[in-house]
Parts: structure tokens; sequence; C-alpha cells
């Protein structure tokens, strides 16, 4: 029942097929290197990469990306993603680093070109608020393009384009983390801004590779969404760390996707103080320094409760609100390197692992069949059950909870198979004990299994708790081996209590030749030997004529 139960779940729920998810040994897949940096340019601490690496993780387990795994190689972190999920591997590393600014100006870096399209950014908004009660989006920008504002470098056509945005990187590089821009005199302050505010390109390839200075109690010159539009921003008066929840949705009465923010106590506090002394002015939503929207204030938000909004698809919508609510980094990352692993190489060495699996359980076959008989072909029996077991559970844990089976799971479940015909052995061997001491075979099946059990139970538990130790203190591969060694040990019992045992018990109430004969069940020399101990003792209540 256990079986088709399971069976009945692999095949008829579901929509993925009925095999176990593989991991990127076994099926190739994307390995991203994210660099950090700080902003001060010195070496990462280490506590910031470890709660780095531990938040990018809570994102994978959020938004469903199995058999993900994420590791630090210096000051780097490392993830590996299995099959065809690579490009969701790539945003995983997305500082979210969400603040809120007051915009002192923007500028749009073309001309408007279509009569339809409404004012820019800069200018206030005329639509009504949305029925949230959050800030109405700003109107549209215009179309990407690669305008670029006056004092900008421009880009040189030709064979040497390369070396020119080399050139134009480092330009802007040091135009956005001007000293006078991070000065800590005002006058300075305001004075680099509007330098950097009038020569910012926001080109996309000259500003993607960029972030900004990362300093919430500066200014910032940044880009907007797509790049269609420069702002002027004052510090940062409200962190996206007072975010409580974020969640993405359709606005059906502006027709877009949108982020929805709830904020904490304090968060909430701010931004309705901000929204009630500055109506008609403007918020820029900035995340890692890029304005994803700048709306324009149409009445007080006390509630908590706001939205992002940017033109956002449904998967960008979700992204951000996904990255928003596992938290923000506490380092910004550029993804340095993503490579595609080949699968070639695991391939051959499962095969190899099947091939040695396939000829130590062969082995096991023929030992039990030599030396146990029927008894061995219900040892046969029994494993099947426990592959067909765990095969199933495998399927749908994989559905279920996104697990992947690699090669370090594989050797768990090459090991459990030891430790599954372990507890036949300890269950025969018993049998043997009792029919040694004279006792039927009928007779010798409850006794036996009555001091059986204990023996396997204690053996079971003992490596079911090797795996959990090992599981809890391990990481990456070795937790894979962890796993299915314990899942195959727990369904050993299973097998054991409710197959193995039962099929004995019915054999040894059999009235048939062929199964009650001692010597089909490999029991024949230890029967002949309980039979002559049995007659070397002396009858009930009448004492030993040798010993009198």
């Amino acid at each position: 029942m256990i079986v088709v139960a399971l069976y009945a779940l692999v095949f008829f729920t579901g929509s993925g097929k009925p095999t176990p998810k593989l991991g990127i040994d076994l099926q190739g897949g994307t390995r991203v290197t994210l660099s950090a940096r700080n902003p001060d340019g010195g070496d990462p601490p280490r506590e910031s990469l470890e709660q780095a690496r531990s938040i990018i993780e809570r994102r994978v387990n959020g938004i469903g990306v199995g058999g993900t795994e994420v590791v630090l190689d210096g000051s780097n972190v490392v993830i590996t993603v299995p099959g065809e999920q690579g490009d969701q591997a790539k945003t995983l590393g997305k500082t979210a680093k969400l603040g809120f600014r007051k915009v002192v100006t923007s500028q749009p870096v073309t001309p408007v070109q279509q009569p339809s399209t409404p004012p820019s950014s800069g200018a206030p908004s005329s639509a009504p608020p949305p029925s949230s009660g959050a800030p109405s989006a700003p109107p549209s920008s215009p179309a990407n393009g690669g305008g670029s504002a006056a004092g900008a470098p421009q880009q040189q056509p030709g064979g040497d384009s390369d070396e020119q945005t080399k050139k134009e990187i480092e330009q802007a590089r040091s135009l956005r983390q001007n000293p006078d821009l991070l000065s800590t005199d005002q006058a300075k302050q305001a004075a680099a801004a509007e330098k950097a505010f009038a020569a910012l390109n926001c080109d996309p390839k000259v500003s993607d590779p960029l972030v900004g200075n990362d300093l919430t109690d500066k200014p910032l010159v940044a880009c907007g969404d797509k790049n269609t539009a420069k702002y002027l921003l004052e510090p940062e008066f409200l962190p996206g760390t007072e975010i409580s929840d974020a969640s993405s949705g359709y606005d059906t009465q502006n027709s877009q996707w949108v982020v929805n923010l709830n904020f904490k106590s304090d968060g909430s506090r701010i931004w309705g103080d901000f929204t009630s002394k500055n109506i008609q002015k403007q918020a820029a939503f900035v995340l890692d320094t890029q304005v994803v929207s700048a709306p324009t204030i149409q009445s007080a938000i006390l509630g908590g409760q706001t939205q992002i909004t940017g033109r956002f698809s449904q998967a960008e919508a979700k992204d951000l609100a996904d990255v928003l609510k596992y938290g923000s980094l506490p380092l910004s990352f550029e993804s340095s390197d993503a490579t595609t692993v080949s699968a070639t190489l695991g391939l051959a060495s499962l095969q190899a692992g099947l091939i040695a699996g396939g000829i130590g359980l062969l082995i096991v076959f023929i030992y039990c069949l030599f030396y146990y008989r029927l008894l061995g072909v219900l040892t046969i029996l029994s494993l099947a059950l426990s592959f067909s077991l765990v095969y199933a559970v495998l399927v749908l844990l994989g559905r279920w909870i996104g697990y992947t089976l690699d090669l370090a799971g594989v050797a768990g479940l090459i090991i459990a198979i030891g430790i599954t015909a372990d507890s036949f052995v300890i269950y025969f061997e018993r049998l043997k004990d009792e029919i040694r001491e004279g006792r039927t075979f009928r007779s010798a099946v409850p006794r036996g299994w009555s001091r059986a059990q204990r023996t396997i139970l204690a053996s079971d538990a003992v490596s079911f708790l090797a795996a959990a130790i090992l599981y809890w203190l391990a990481v990456g591969e070795v937790k894979g081996f962890a796993f299915t060694l314990g899942m195959s040990t727990v369904l050993d019992l299973v097998v054991v209590y409710l197959v193995t045992h039962p099929l004995v018990a019915m054999i040894s109430k059999s009235k048939s030749k062929v199964l009650s004969n001692p010597k089909n069940l490999g029991l024949g020399a230890v029967q002949q030997v309980g039979s002559e101990r049995k007659a070397a003792r002396p009858a009930a209540g009448r004492p030993n004529v040798k010993e009198a």
C-alpha cells in the first residue's frame, strides 16, 4: 500500500518527469562567481561575507532554485546551479540595497520624440494616486537611447571602441566617486554634485558596470530605470532595512506590475512624516544606486504601505520583491564570472559508481542465494522493494522541496545497500541461533525476531545518528551523502518490519514441503546440530543415566 501510494503520487501529481532531480555534477549547470567590494576599497570583513552568503542562501530557498550551492571562496561568493536555472543564479547576488532619497532635480538623457509621451519624470504627475494610497508613478521617461549630457565622454567608432569604453568607465567612476562629492563640506558637496549631474552619462555601456558611492549620508547622482533619465538626489532619509515585507502584484488601475512594500513601525513614521512635508515633490526609490522609480507624492501616506513602480515586467517585479523580502546584502557584488559546467565528468563518475554498486549488489545476491537459499530470495526481494521506495521518495522530494541527487548522494545510497543487507543477516543469523538450540523453524521465528529487532534498531539508530550529525555539521555535497544515508536507514526499518519479517513468518507457517524444508532455507546444517543437542538433553523429570 505504501509503494502504491508513493508511485500514485509520482505519476499522477506534479508536472515534472518521474525521475529524481540531478545535481550540477550529474546534469551540468551554471557556476556564478560574485566578487565582493567595500565602499572604502578595503578587504570585505569575513562577518559581512558570511552574512551575505547566508542571505543569498535564503533567497535561493525563497525563489525555489533547487540544488543550488552557495559557498565562500576567499572574498568571492560562488553559486552553483544545476540544469537550466543559470539566469536565476546571476540575479541572486543583487545587493537589493534600497534607500529612499529626495529628488533635487532630474533630467531626461534624450529629448522626447513622440508628442503623445507624457512630460519627463522631473515634472509633477497629474495622475490620481493609486487606490492603496501609494505615491503615483512618475510619467514615462523617454525611450532607451544612448544620448549623453553636455561634457559627457563620447564613444569613438572603429577598432578602438573597447579601449574608449574602458576610458569612459574610468572617467565616470572617478566622477561619481569624486572626493568632493563625499566631502563633509556642504558647499563642496553641492558643487561636486551639480558638476557630476551635468556630466553624468547614462549610456548603458558606461553606467552598467558602475555602482556609485554607497554612502547613505552623501548626495548621489544616479541614472534612472533603463538609463532614460538622470537624477541629483539628497542623502538617504529612509533605509530599505525598514521594510518589513515585500510582494509583487498587478495594479489594474494603472495597468502595470508593482512591488508592494510594508514598513516597520519606525519606517512608517519616517515615511509618513516625509510624504506629509513633500507633497507634489518627488521621492526616489534607489536600488543599488539606480533610481527604479521616482514618483510624485500626491498625498501623505500614513499607513506604512506603499508601492515601487518602474515599468516592471512580472518577472522583474517578483525578483525585486523577493530580494527585498529576504534581506539586503551587507556588501555590493558584481558578477565576475559565469560559466557553464559540463556534466560529462559527473556522468562518467556516475556510470563508474553505478557499475561498482551493481557489482556489489550482484555479489550480495550471490552470497545470499548461496548461504540462505530461499531466505536469500527474500533478501533480494526486500532490497528491490527498498530501492523502489528510495527512488519514489527521491522523485517526490525533488518536486516538493527541490532536493537534487548528486554523486555524494549516490555514494550514500550504495553504502545503504550494505546497511539494509546487514539487517537481514542479523535476523537470519538469530534464527539460526534459535534453531541451533533445538527449536523448530516455526518456533524459532518469533523468538529470533524479538531478539533480532533490538539489534537491528540499535544498529540503524547508530547509522541514522551518524548521518544526522554529519548532515548538521557538513556543508555542500557531504550533506547529500548524509541525507541519502539517513533516509535509506529509515526506509530499511520500514522494509524489515513490514516486509521481511512478515514474509519469513508466513513461510514458517506454510504447509508446503518446498518452503518448510530446512535445506531449501539454508537451515539444514543448523537444524541437524539442533536435533543432536536436543537428543542429548535429558527428558523432563528424568535424570541423565550417564550423570547418575
